[in-house]
């Protein structure tokens, strides 16, 4: 397989990742984009609708104003000339020329015959422009005479209106011929203006989508300067949450970016220092625990021998065999007797949790019937009276028997002494997993102390400080869990009693016969930055 193929899947979720990222809208570069997109397009529509509408109304006006100055001219000059009641050639005729101007319109002469009938002459014959084109609003204002003012020296007046006939646009107009004469109306096609007008639209649709994508490359870009910083810092946040105290950024410029560069620098330098004194501070705490427990089990070795001693003196006194001991004596021996127990599985237990602390705890796998381990932990313990057992037997697991042992005379002793037998302990397989749970008949578990069971030294009633336990055996139990791959987890069935439930995978993954280390045993990175 080449080295291109085995980074492929790799590299496309790596691009896959980052697209997303990218387009998702909460990202920062995202908004930048749309923002500067959305400023240059009002900015650019706004321009060209200005534009458009400035070069629309100057055609528009501009050819308006040329054709009905042109139309004006010839009414005034040849229908003018026309006699009051012209023949319908006349007519013809001088609309032909009318018509024939430089600006080239349609034009439609109105007149009244000698007879008294009206007579129609049009520049494009029969079939060519009729009084049926012309809006009644338009015939009504031209054919309307208005008074004559100060202001108004004309009976009648050129009116003009844009129409548009099958998508085509067109400019009509009329007037009458003052002091007695024929109405004319002129009709001309606005198609060429209305062409040019449609090209400029274009060209300005093109000059803002060409805007629109210059700002989203601006943005891109300006973004990507902005955000290469924020980006660094991210990455430099995540590696310091991950554990890499010796992140740094490069700092470079003057700028608020810089600034927060050189703050998280020095946040990060001090962040370090105190994780490295707190560090000391715990290795040593953890080396004085282990150097005490250790530097005990000398004295303490003695001393049980002393009180293996006493307790037997004590059975043959009870027992009538010869031994004596002064009443006032007896009960100080048995305290001795059951304070040195107690010292001795509190050195033990330091020592155990000292071995977790210093990730030197290590797992010896055998295949294990776990319906057998637990009758024996709870045989050994002379528990067989008050412990139900519901476990079918031929439920293997690779564990650690000693660890497990530890973990369930932790259990089933801690549901005895503080719920009260019987205590019920069953026994399942779910998926790859062994769930065993250990529930009492006492009156459960105070919602309050439900988060705290598995603190070390923690004690449900603060006022009673001193007990039998030392506080420490369901820390170790879910130590001895952990190191296994698995959890405990304890809660207050519904019809009472605490339930504690463990559970462990059935193959912790090291093969028969070796050790695995309990703690994770990680490589101190190079310093490095961001």
């Amino acid at each position: 397989m080449t080295k291109e193929h085995q980074g492929g899947p790799r590299g496309l979720a790596a691009a896959r990742k980052g697209v997303w990222s990218w387009l998702r809208f909460t990202s920062l570069r995202l908004r930048l984009v749309l923002v500067f997109g959305l400023v240059a397009l009002t900015a650019a529509v706004s321009a060209s609708g200005i534009a458009y509408w400035l070069n629309r109304e100057a055609v528009l006006t501009r050819t308006q104003d040329a054709v009905l100055r042109d139309f004006e001219q010839e009414m005034q000059s040849r229908a003018g000339a026309l006699p009051e009641h012209p023949t319908q050639d006349e007519l013809q005729h001088t609309a032909g020329q009318m018509a024939n101007s430089s600006q080239r319109f349609a034009v439609l002469l109105v007149a009244e015959g000698a007879d008294g009938t009206t007579m129609y002459g049009s520049s494009g014959g029969l079939g060519g422009f009729a009084l049926s084109d012309v809006p009644q609003s338009l015939r009504t204002a031209v054919n309307k005479e208005q008074k004559l003012t100060s202001a108004n020296k004309h009976p009648y007046h050129l009116y003009w209106q844009r129409i548009t006939d099958d998508g085509t646009p067109y400019l009509i107009a009329g007037t009458r011929v003052i002091g007695g004469g024929p109405t004319g109306y002129m009709l001309k096609s606005l198609e060429p203006e209305a062409k040019d007008l449609n090209s400029l639209a274009w060209s300005l649709g093109i000059a803002t989508a060409l805007a629109l994508l210059g700002s989203a490359l601006l943005a891109q870009a300006l973004a990507t300067t902005v955000l290469k910083p924020v980006h660094r810092l991210g990455v430099a946040a995540r590696r310091l949450g991950e554990g890499k105290l010796d992140t740094r950024l490069r700092v470079s410029g003057t700028d608020e970016l810089a600034d927060l560069s050189r703050t998280f620098n020095n946040a990060a330098e001090n962040l370090e220092k105190r994780v490295a004194d707190m560090a000391g501070r715990e290795q040593a705490s953890r080396r004085f625990v282990a150097d005490m427990s250790h530097e005990l089990r000398t004295p303490l070795t003695a001393l049980t021998a002393v009180t293996e001693v006493l307790e037997e003196e004590l059975e043959f006194a009870g027992e009538g065999e010869g031994g004596s001991f002064d009443p006032m004596v007896e009960p100080a021996v048995r305290l001795v007797v059951s304070e040195t127990r107690r010292l001795n599985d509190l050195v033990e237990n330091l020592m155990e949790v000292t071995r977790f602390d210093a990730g030197t705890a290590r797992l010896v796998l055998d295949d294990v019937d776990v319906a057998d381990q637990i009758t024996a932990c709870i045989d050994a313990r002379a528990w067989l009276d008050a412990v139900e057992l519901e476990a079918e037997r031929g439920i293997h697991a690779r564990l650690d028997p000693r660890r497990l042992d530890v973990i369930l005379a932790n259990l089933i002793g801690n549901a005895l002494k503080h719920g009260g037998s019987p205590v019920r302990v069953s026994v399942a397989r779910a998926d790859d997993e062994i769930v065993i749970r250990v529930r009492d008949n006492g009156p459960g578990i105070p919602e309050d102390v439900l988060p705290h069971v598995f603190d070390r030294f923690y004690k449900a009633s603060a006022s009673r400080p001193r007990s039998e336990g030392s506080g420490l055996g369901l820390s170790i139990a879910m130590e001895n869990a952990h190191i296994h791959g698995g959890e405990i987890t304890a809660e207050n069935a519904p019809e009472g009693g605490a339930v504690f439930t463990l559970r462990l995978p059935q193959d912790p993954s090291p093969p028969a016969g070796e050790d695995r280390a309990g703690g994770d045993d990680q490589g101190k990175d190079a310093k490095g930055q961001v």
